[in-house]
């Protein structure tokens, strides 16, 4: 069933959104992203005369009760956004009589999921290494049933608009489909689109396909990397992860961050692109600071003969020409991860040109989808956000869908 299809007069629907939005000490919304890629679908149920139970997580309270991590600080500002008057439930599991008692047109939200370990369905307070762990595990699983159980009892449809999550097969954005026949059960509209973007990052590629891969560890996009490789046609790699290339290559590369672990894994790398005809750009100079803050001392130089006692913050100029001239003429662009420590306002210069490039070839027709939470907050630094094509909301679980694997939130309704 698609979203567009249902009509939720008469109906109660509990929607899983991802409400695990940044608060300041004093617990006020710093970031209502997500709370805005969550109206349509919200909005969409109450217009059609449904009744609406939104459900979330926030933070990690790991399975206990946390005041720090209560979704009813954002009860007031959910409102807001939808224009309409918000009940809140301060006990998730025990919230079938408010759920009961909606009528047409009414809002309930529940209190954090994550408040029950049966959520998670991780066993609390026991070693992995523990003989009982897997009897222990058992059991969570049979407890993470029964709590979806009842979350999915509150409701006639279920809804799931949480990319955020939907690559953790949890009891709210998984399991719970299972007490749902395929009538009455969709993705919402947020992860439509999301979705759709994947998609046509990875099966409808428009060619040539730029992927740009920065932050600090090669090991954590090692997945993604080798999954691209037979996809793209220029692969930028950037960020701190340039330096393991160089010193991997017999570069100097001062104090900057390295995995030393990880360097024959760098060489396979640029071997494999060799093999697979993929030009690989890989940063030839930086801006390298004696301190690791914005006010530190900068010199340009190459980032093979980084001095010591000296770190590359950031792309140098020659690198800039070189990752905007991959991205400028693309037809299709992936963009996970910085140039350099874009947080201070010295090192941006290399991020900026990466995002430059990117408007300037969506301007000209390219399909860009920028993901990961550095990524966006860079965009969003630069008031790019809406000069691109897509900007998801979801870090890990769009790079898990890069990497080619299923996710259990999207699999739980399309089956």
């Amino acid at each position: 069933m698609t979203i567009d299809k249902y009509n939720f007069a008469g109906k109660k629907a509990i929607v899983r959104v991802d409400f695990n939005v940044p608060l300041d000490e004093n617990g006020k919304i710093t970031d209502d992203t997500r709370i805005r890629g969550a109206l349509p679908t919200l909005k969409k149920i109450l217009a059609d005369g449904g009744s609406l139970i939104i459900m979330s997580h926030m933070g990690k309270p790991k399975g206990k009760v946390n005041p720090k991590f209560s979704l009813g600080q954002i009860k007031d500002a959910v409102a807001a956004a939808l224009g309409a008057d918000v009940k809140f439930a301060p006990d998730c599991a025990k919230a079938a009589d408010d759920a009961a008692a909606l009528k047409p047109g009414e809002v309930l939200l529940l209190e954090n999921l994550r408040f029950y370990p049966e959520e998670e369905g991780k066993p609390v307070g026991i070693d992995k290494e523990d003989p009982a762990y897997e009897e222990a595990k058992k059991a969570m699983k049979a407890s993470q049933k029964e709590f979806a159980k009842t979350l999915a009892s509150y409701a006639d449809c279920y809804v799931n608009d949480a990319f955020g999550t939907a690559h953790r097969k949890h009891a709210s954005t998984a399991v719970i489909a299972d007490y749902f026949d395929a009538d009455n059960k969709m993705l919402g509209y947020l992860m439509e689109k999301e979705v759709t973007a994947v998609n046509n990052i990875l099966s409808d590629i428009k060619r040539p396909f730029t992927a740009i891969m920065g932050g600090s560890k090669v090991s954590t996009k090692i997945g993604i990397i080798e999954n691209l490789m037979d996809k793209v046609d220029n692969l930028i790699l950037c960020g701190g992860m340039t330096y393991t290339f160089a010193k991997a290559q017999g570069g100097h590369i001062g104090n900057s961050i390295v995995e030393d672990d990880k360097l024959d894994l760098a060489l396979s790398i640029i071997e494999k692109a060799k093999q697979k005809g993929v030009n690989l750009v890989l940063g030839t100079d930086c801006v390298a600071a004696d301190d690791f803050k914005n006010e530190a001392n900068t010199q340009v130089v190459p980032a093979n003969a980084i001095p010591d006692g000296w770190e590359g913050l950031d792309a140098g100029p020659e690198t800039r020409k070189a990752f905007a001239n991959a991205i400028k003429d693309a037809k299709t662009i992936l963009w996970n991860g910085p140039a350099g420590v874009f947080e201070f306002d010295n090192f941006t210069a290399g991020s900026r040109a990466i995002a430059d490039a990117i408007v300037e070839a969506t301007e000209k027709g390219a399909f860009s989808l920028v993901g990961g939470g550095d990524s966006v907050a860079c965009v969003n630094k630069f008031g790019l956000a809406d000069k691109v094509s897509y900007v998801s909301t979801g870090g890990g679980a769009l790079l898990e869908a890069i990497e080619g694997k299923i996710l259990p939130g999207i699999a739980a309704i399309k089956g």
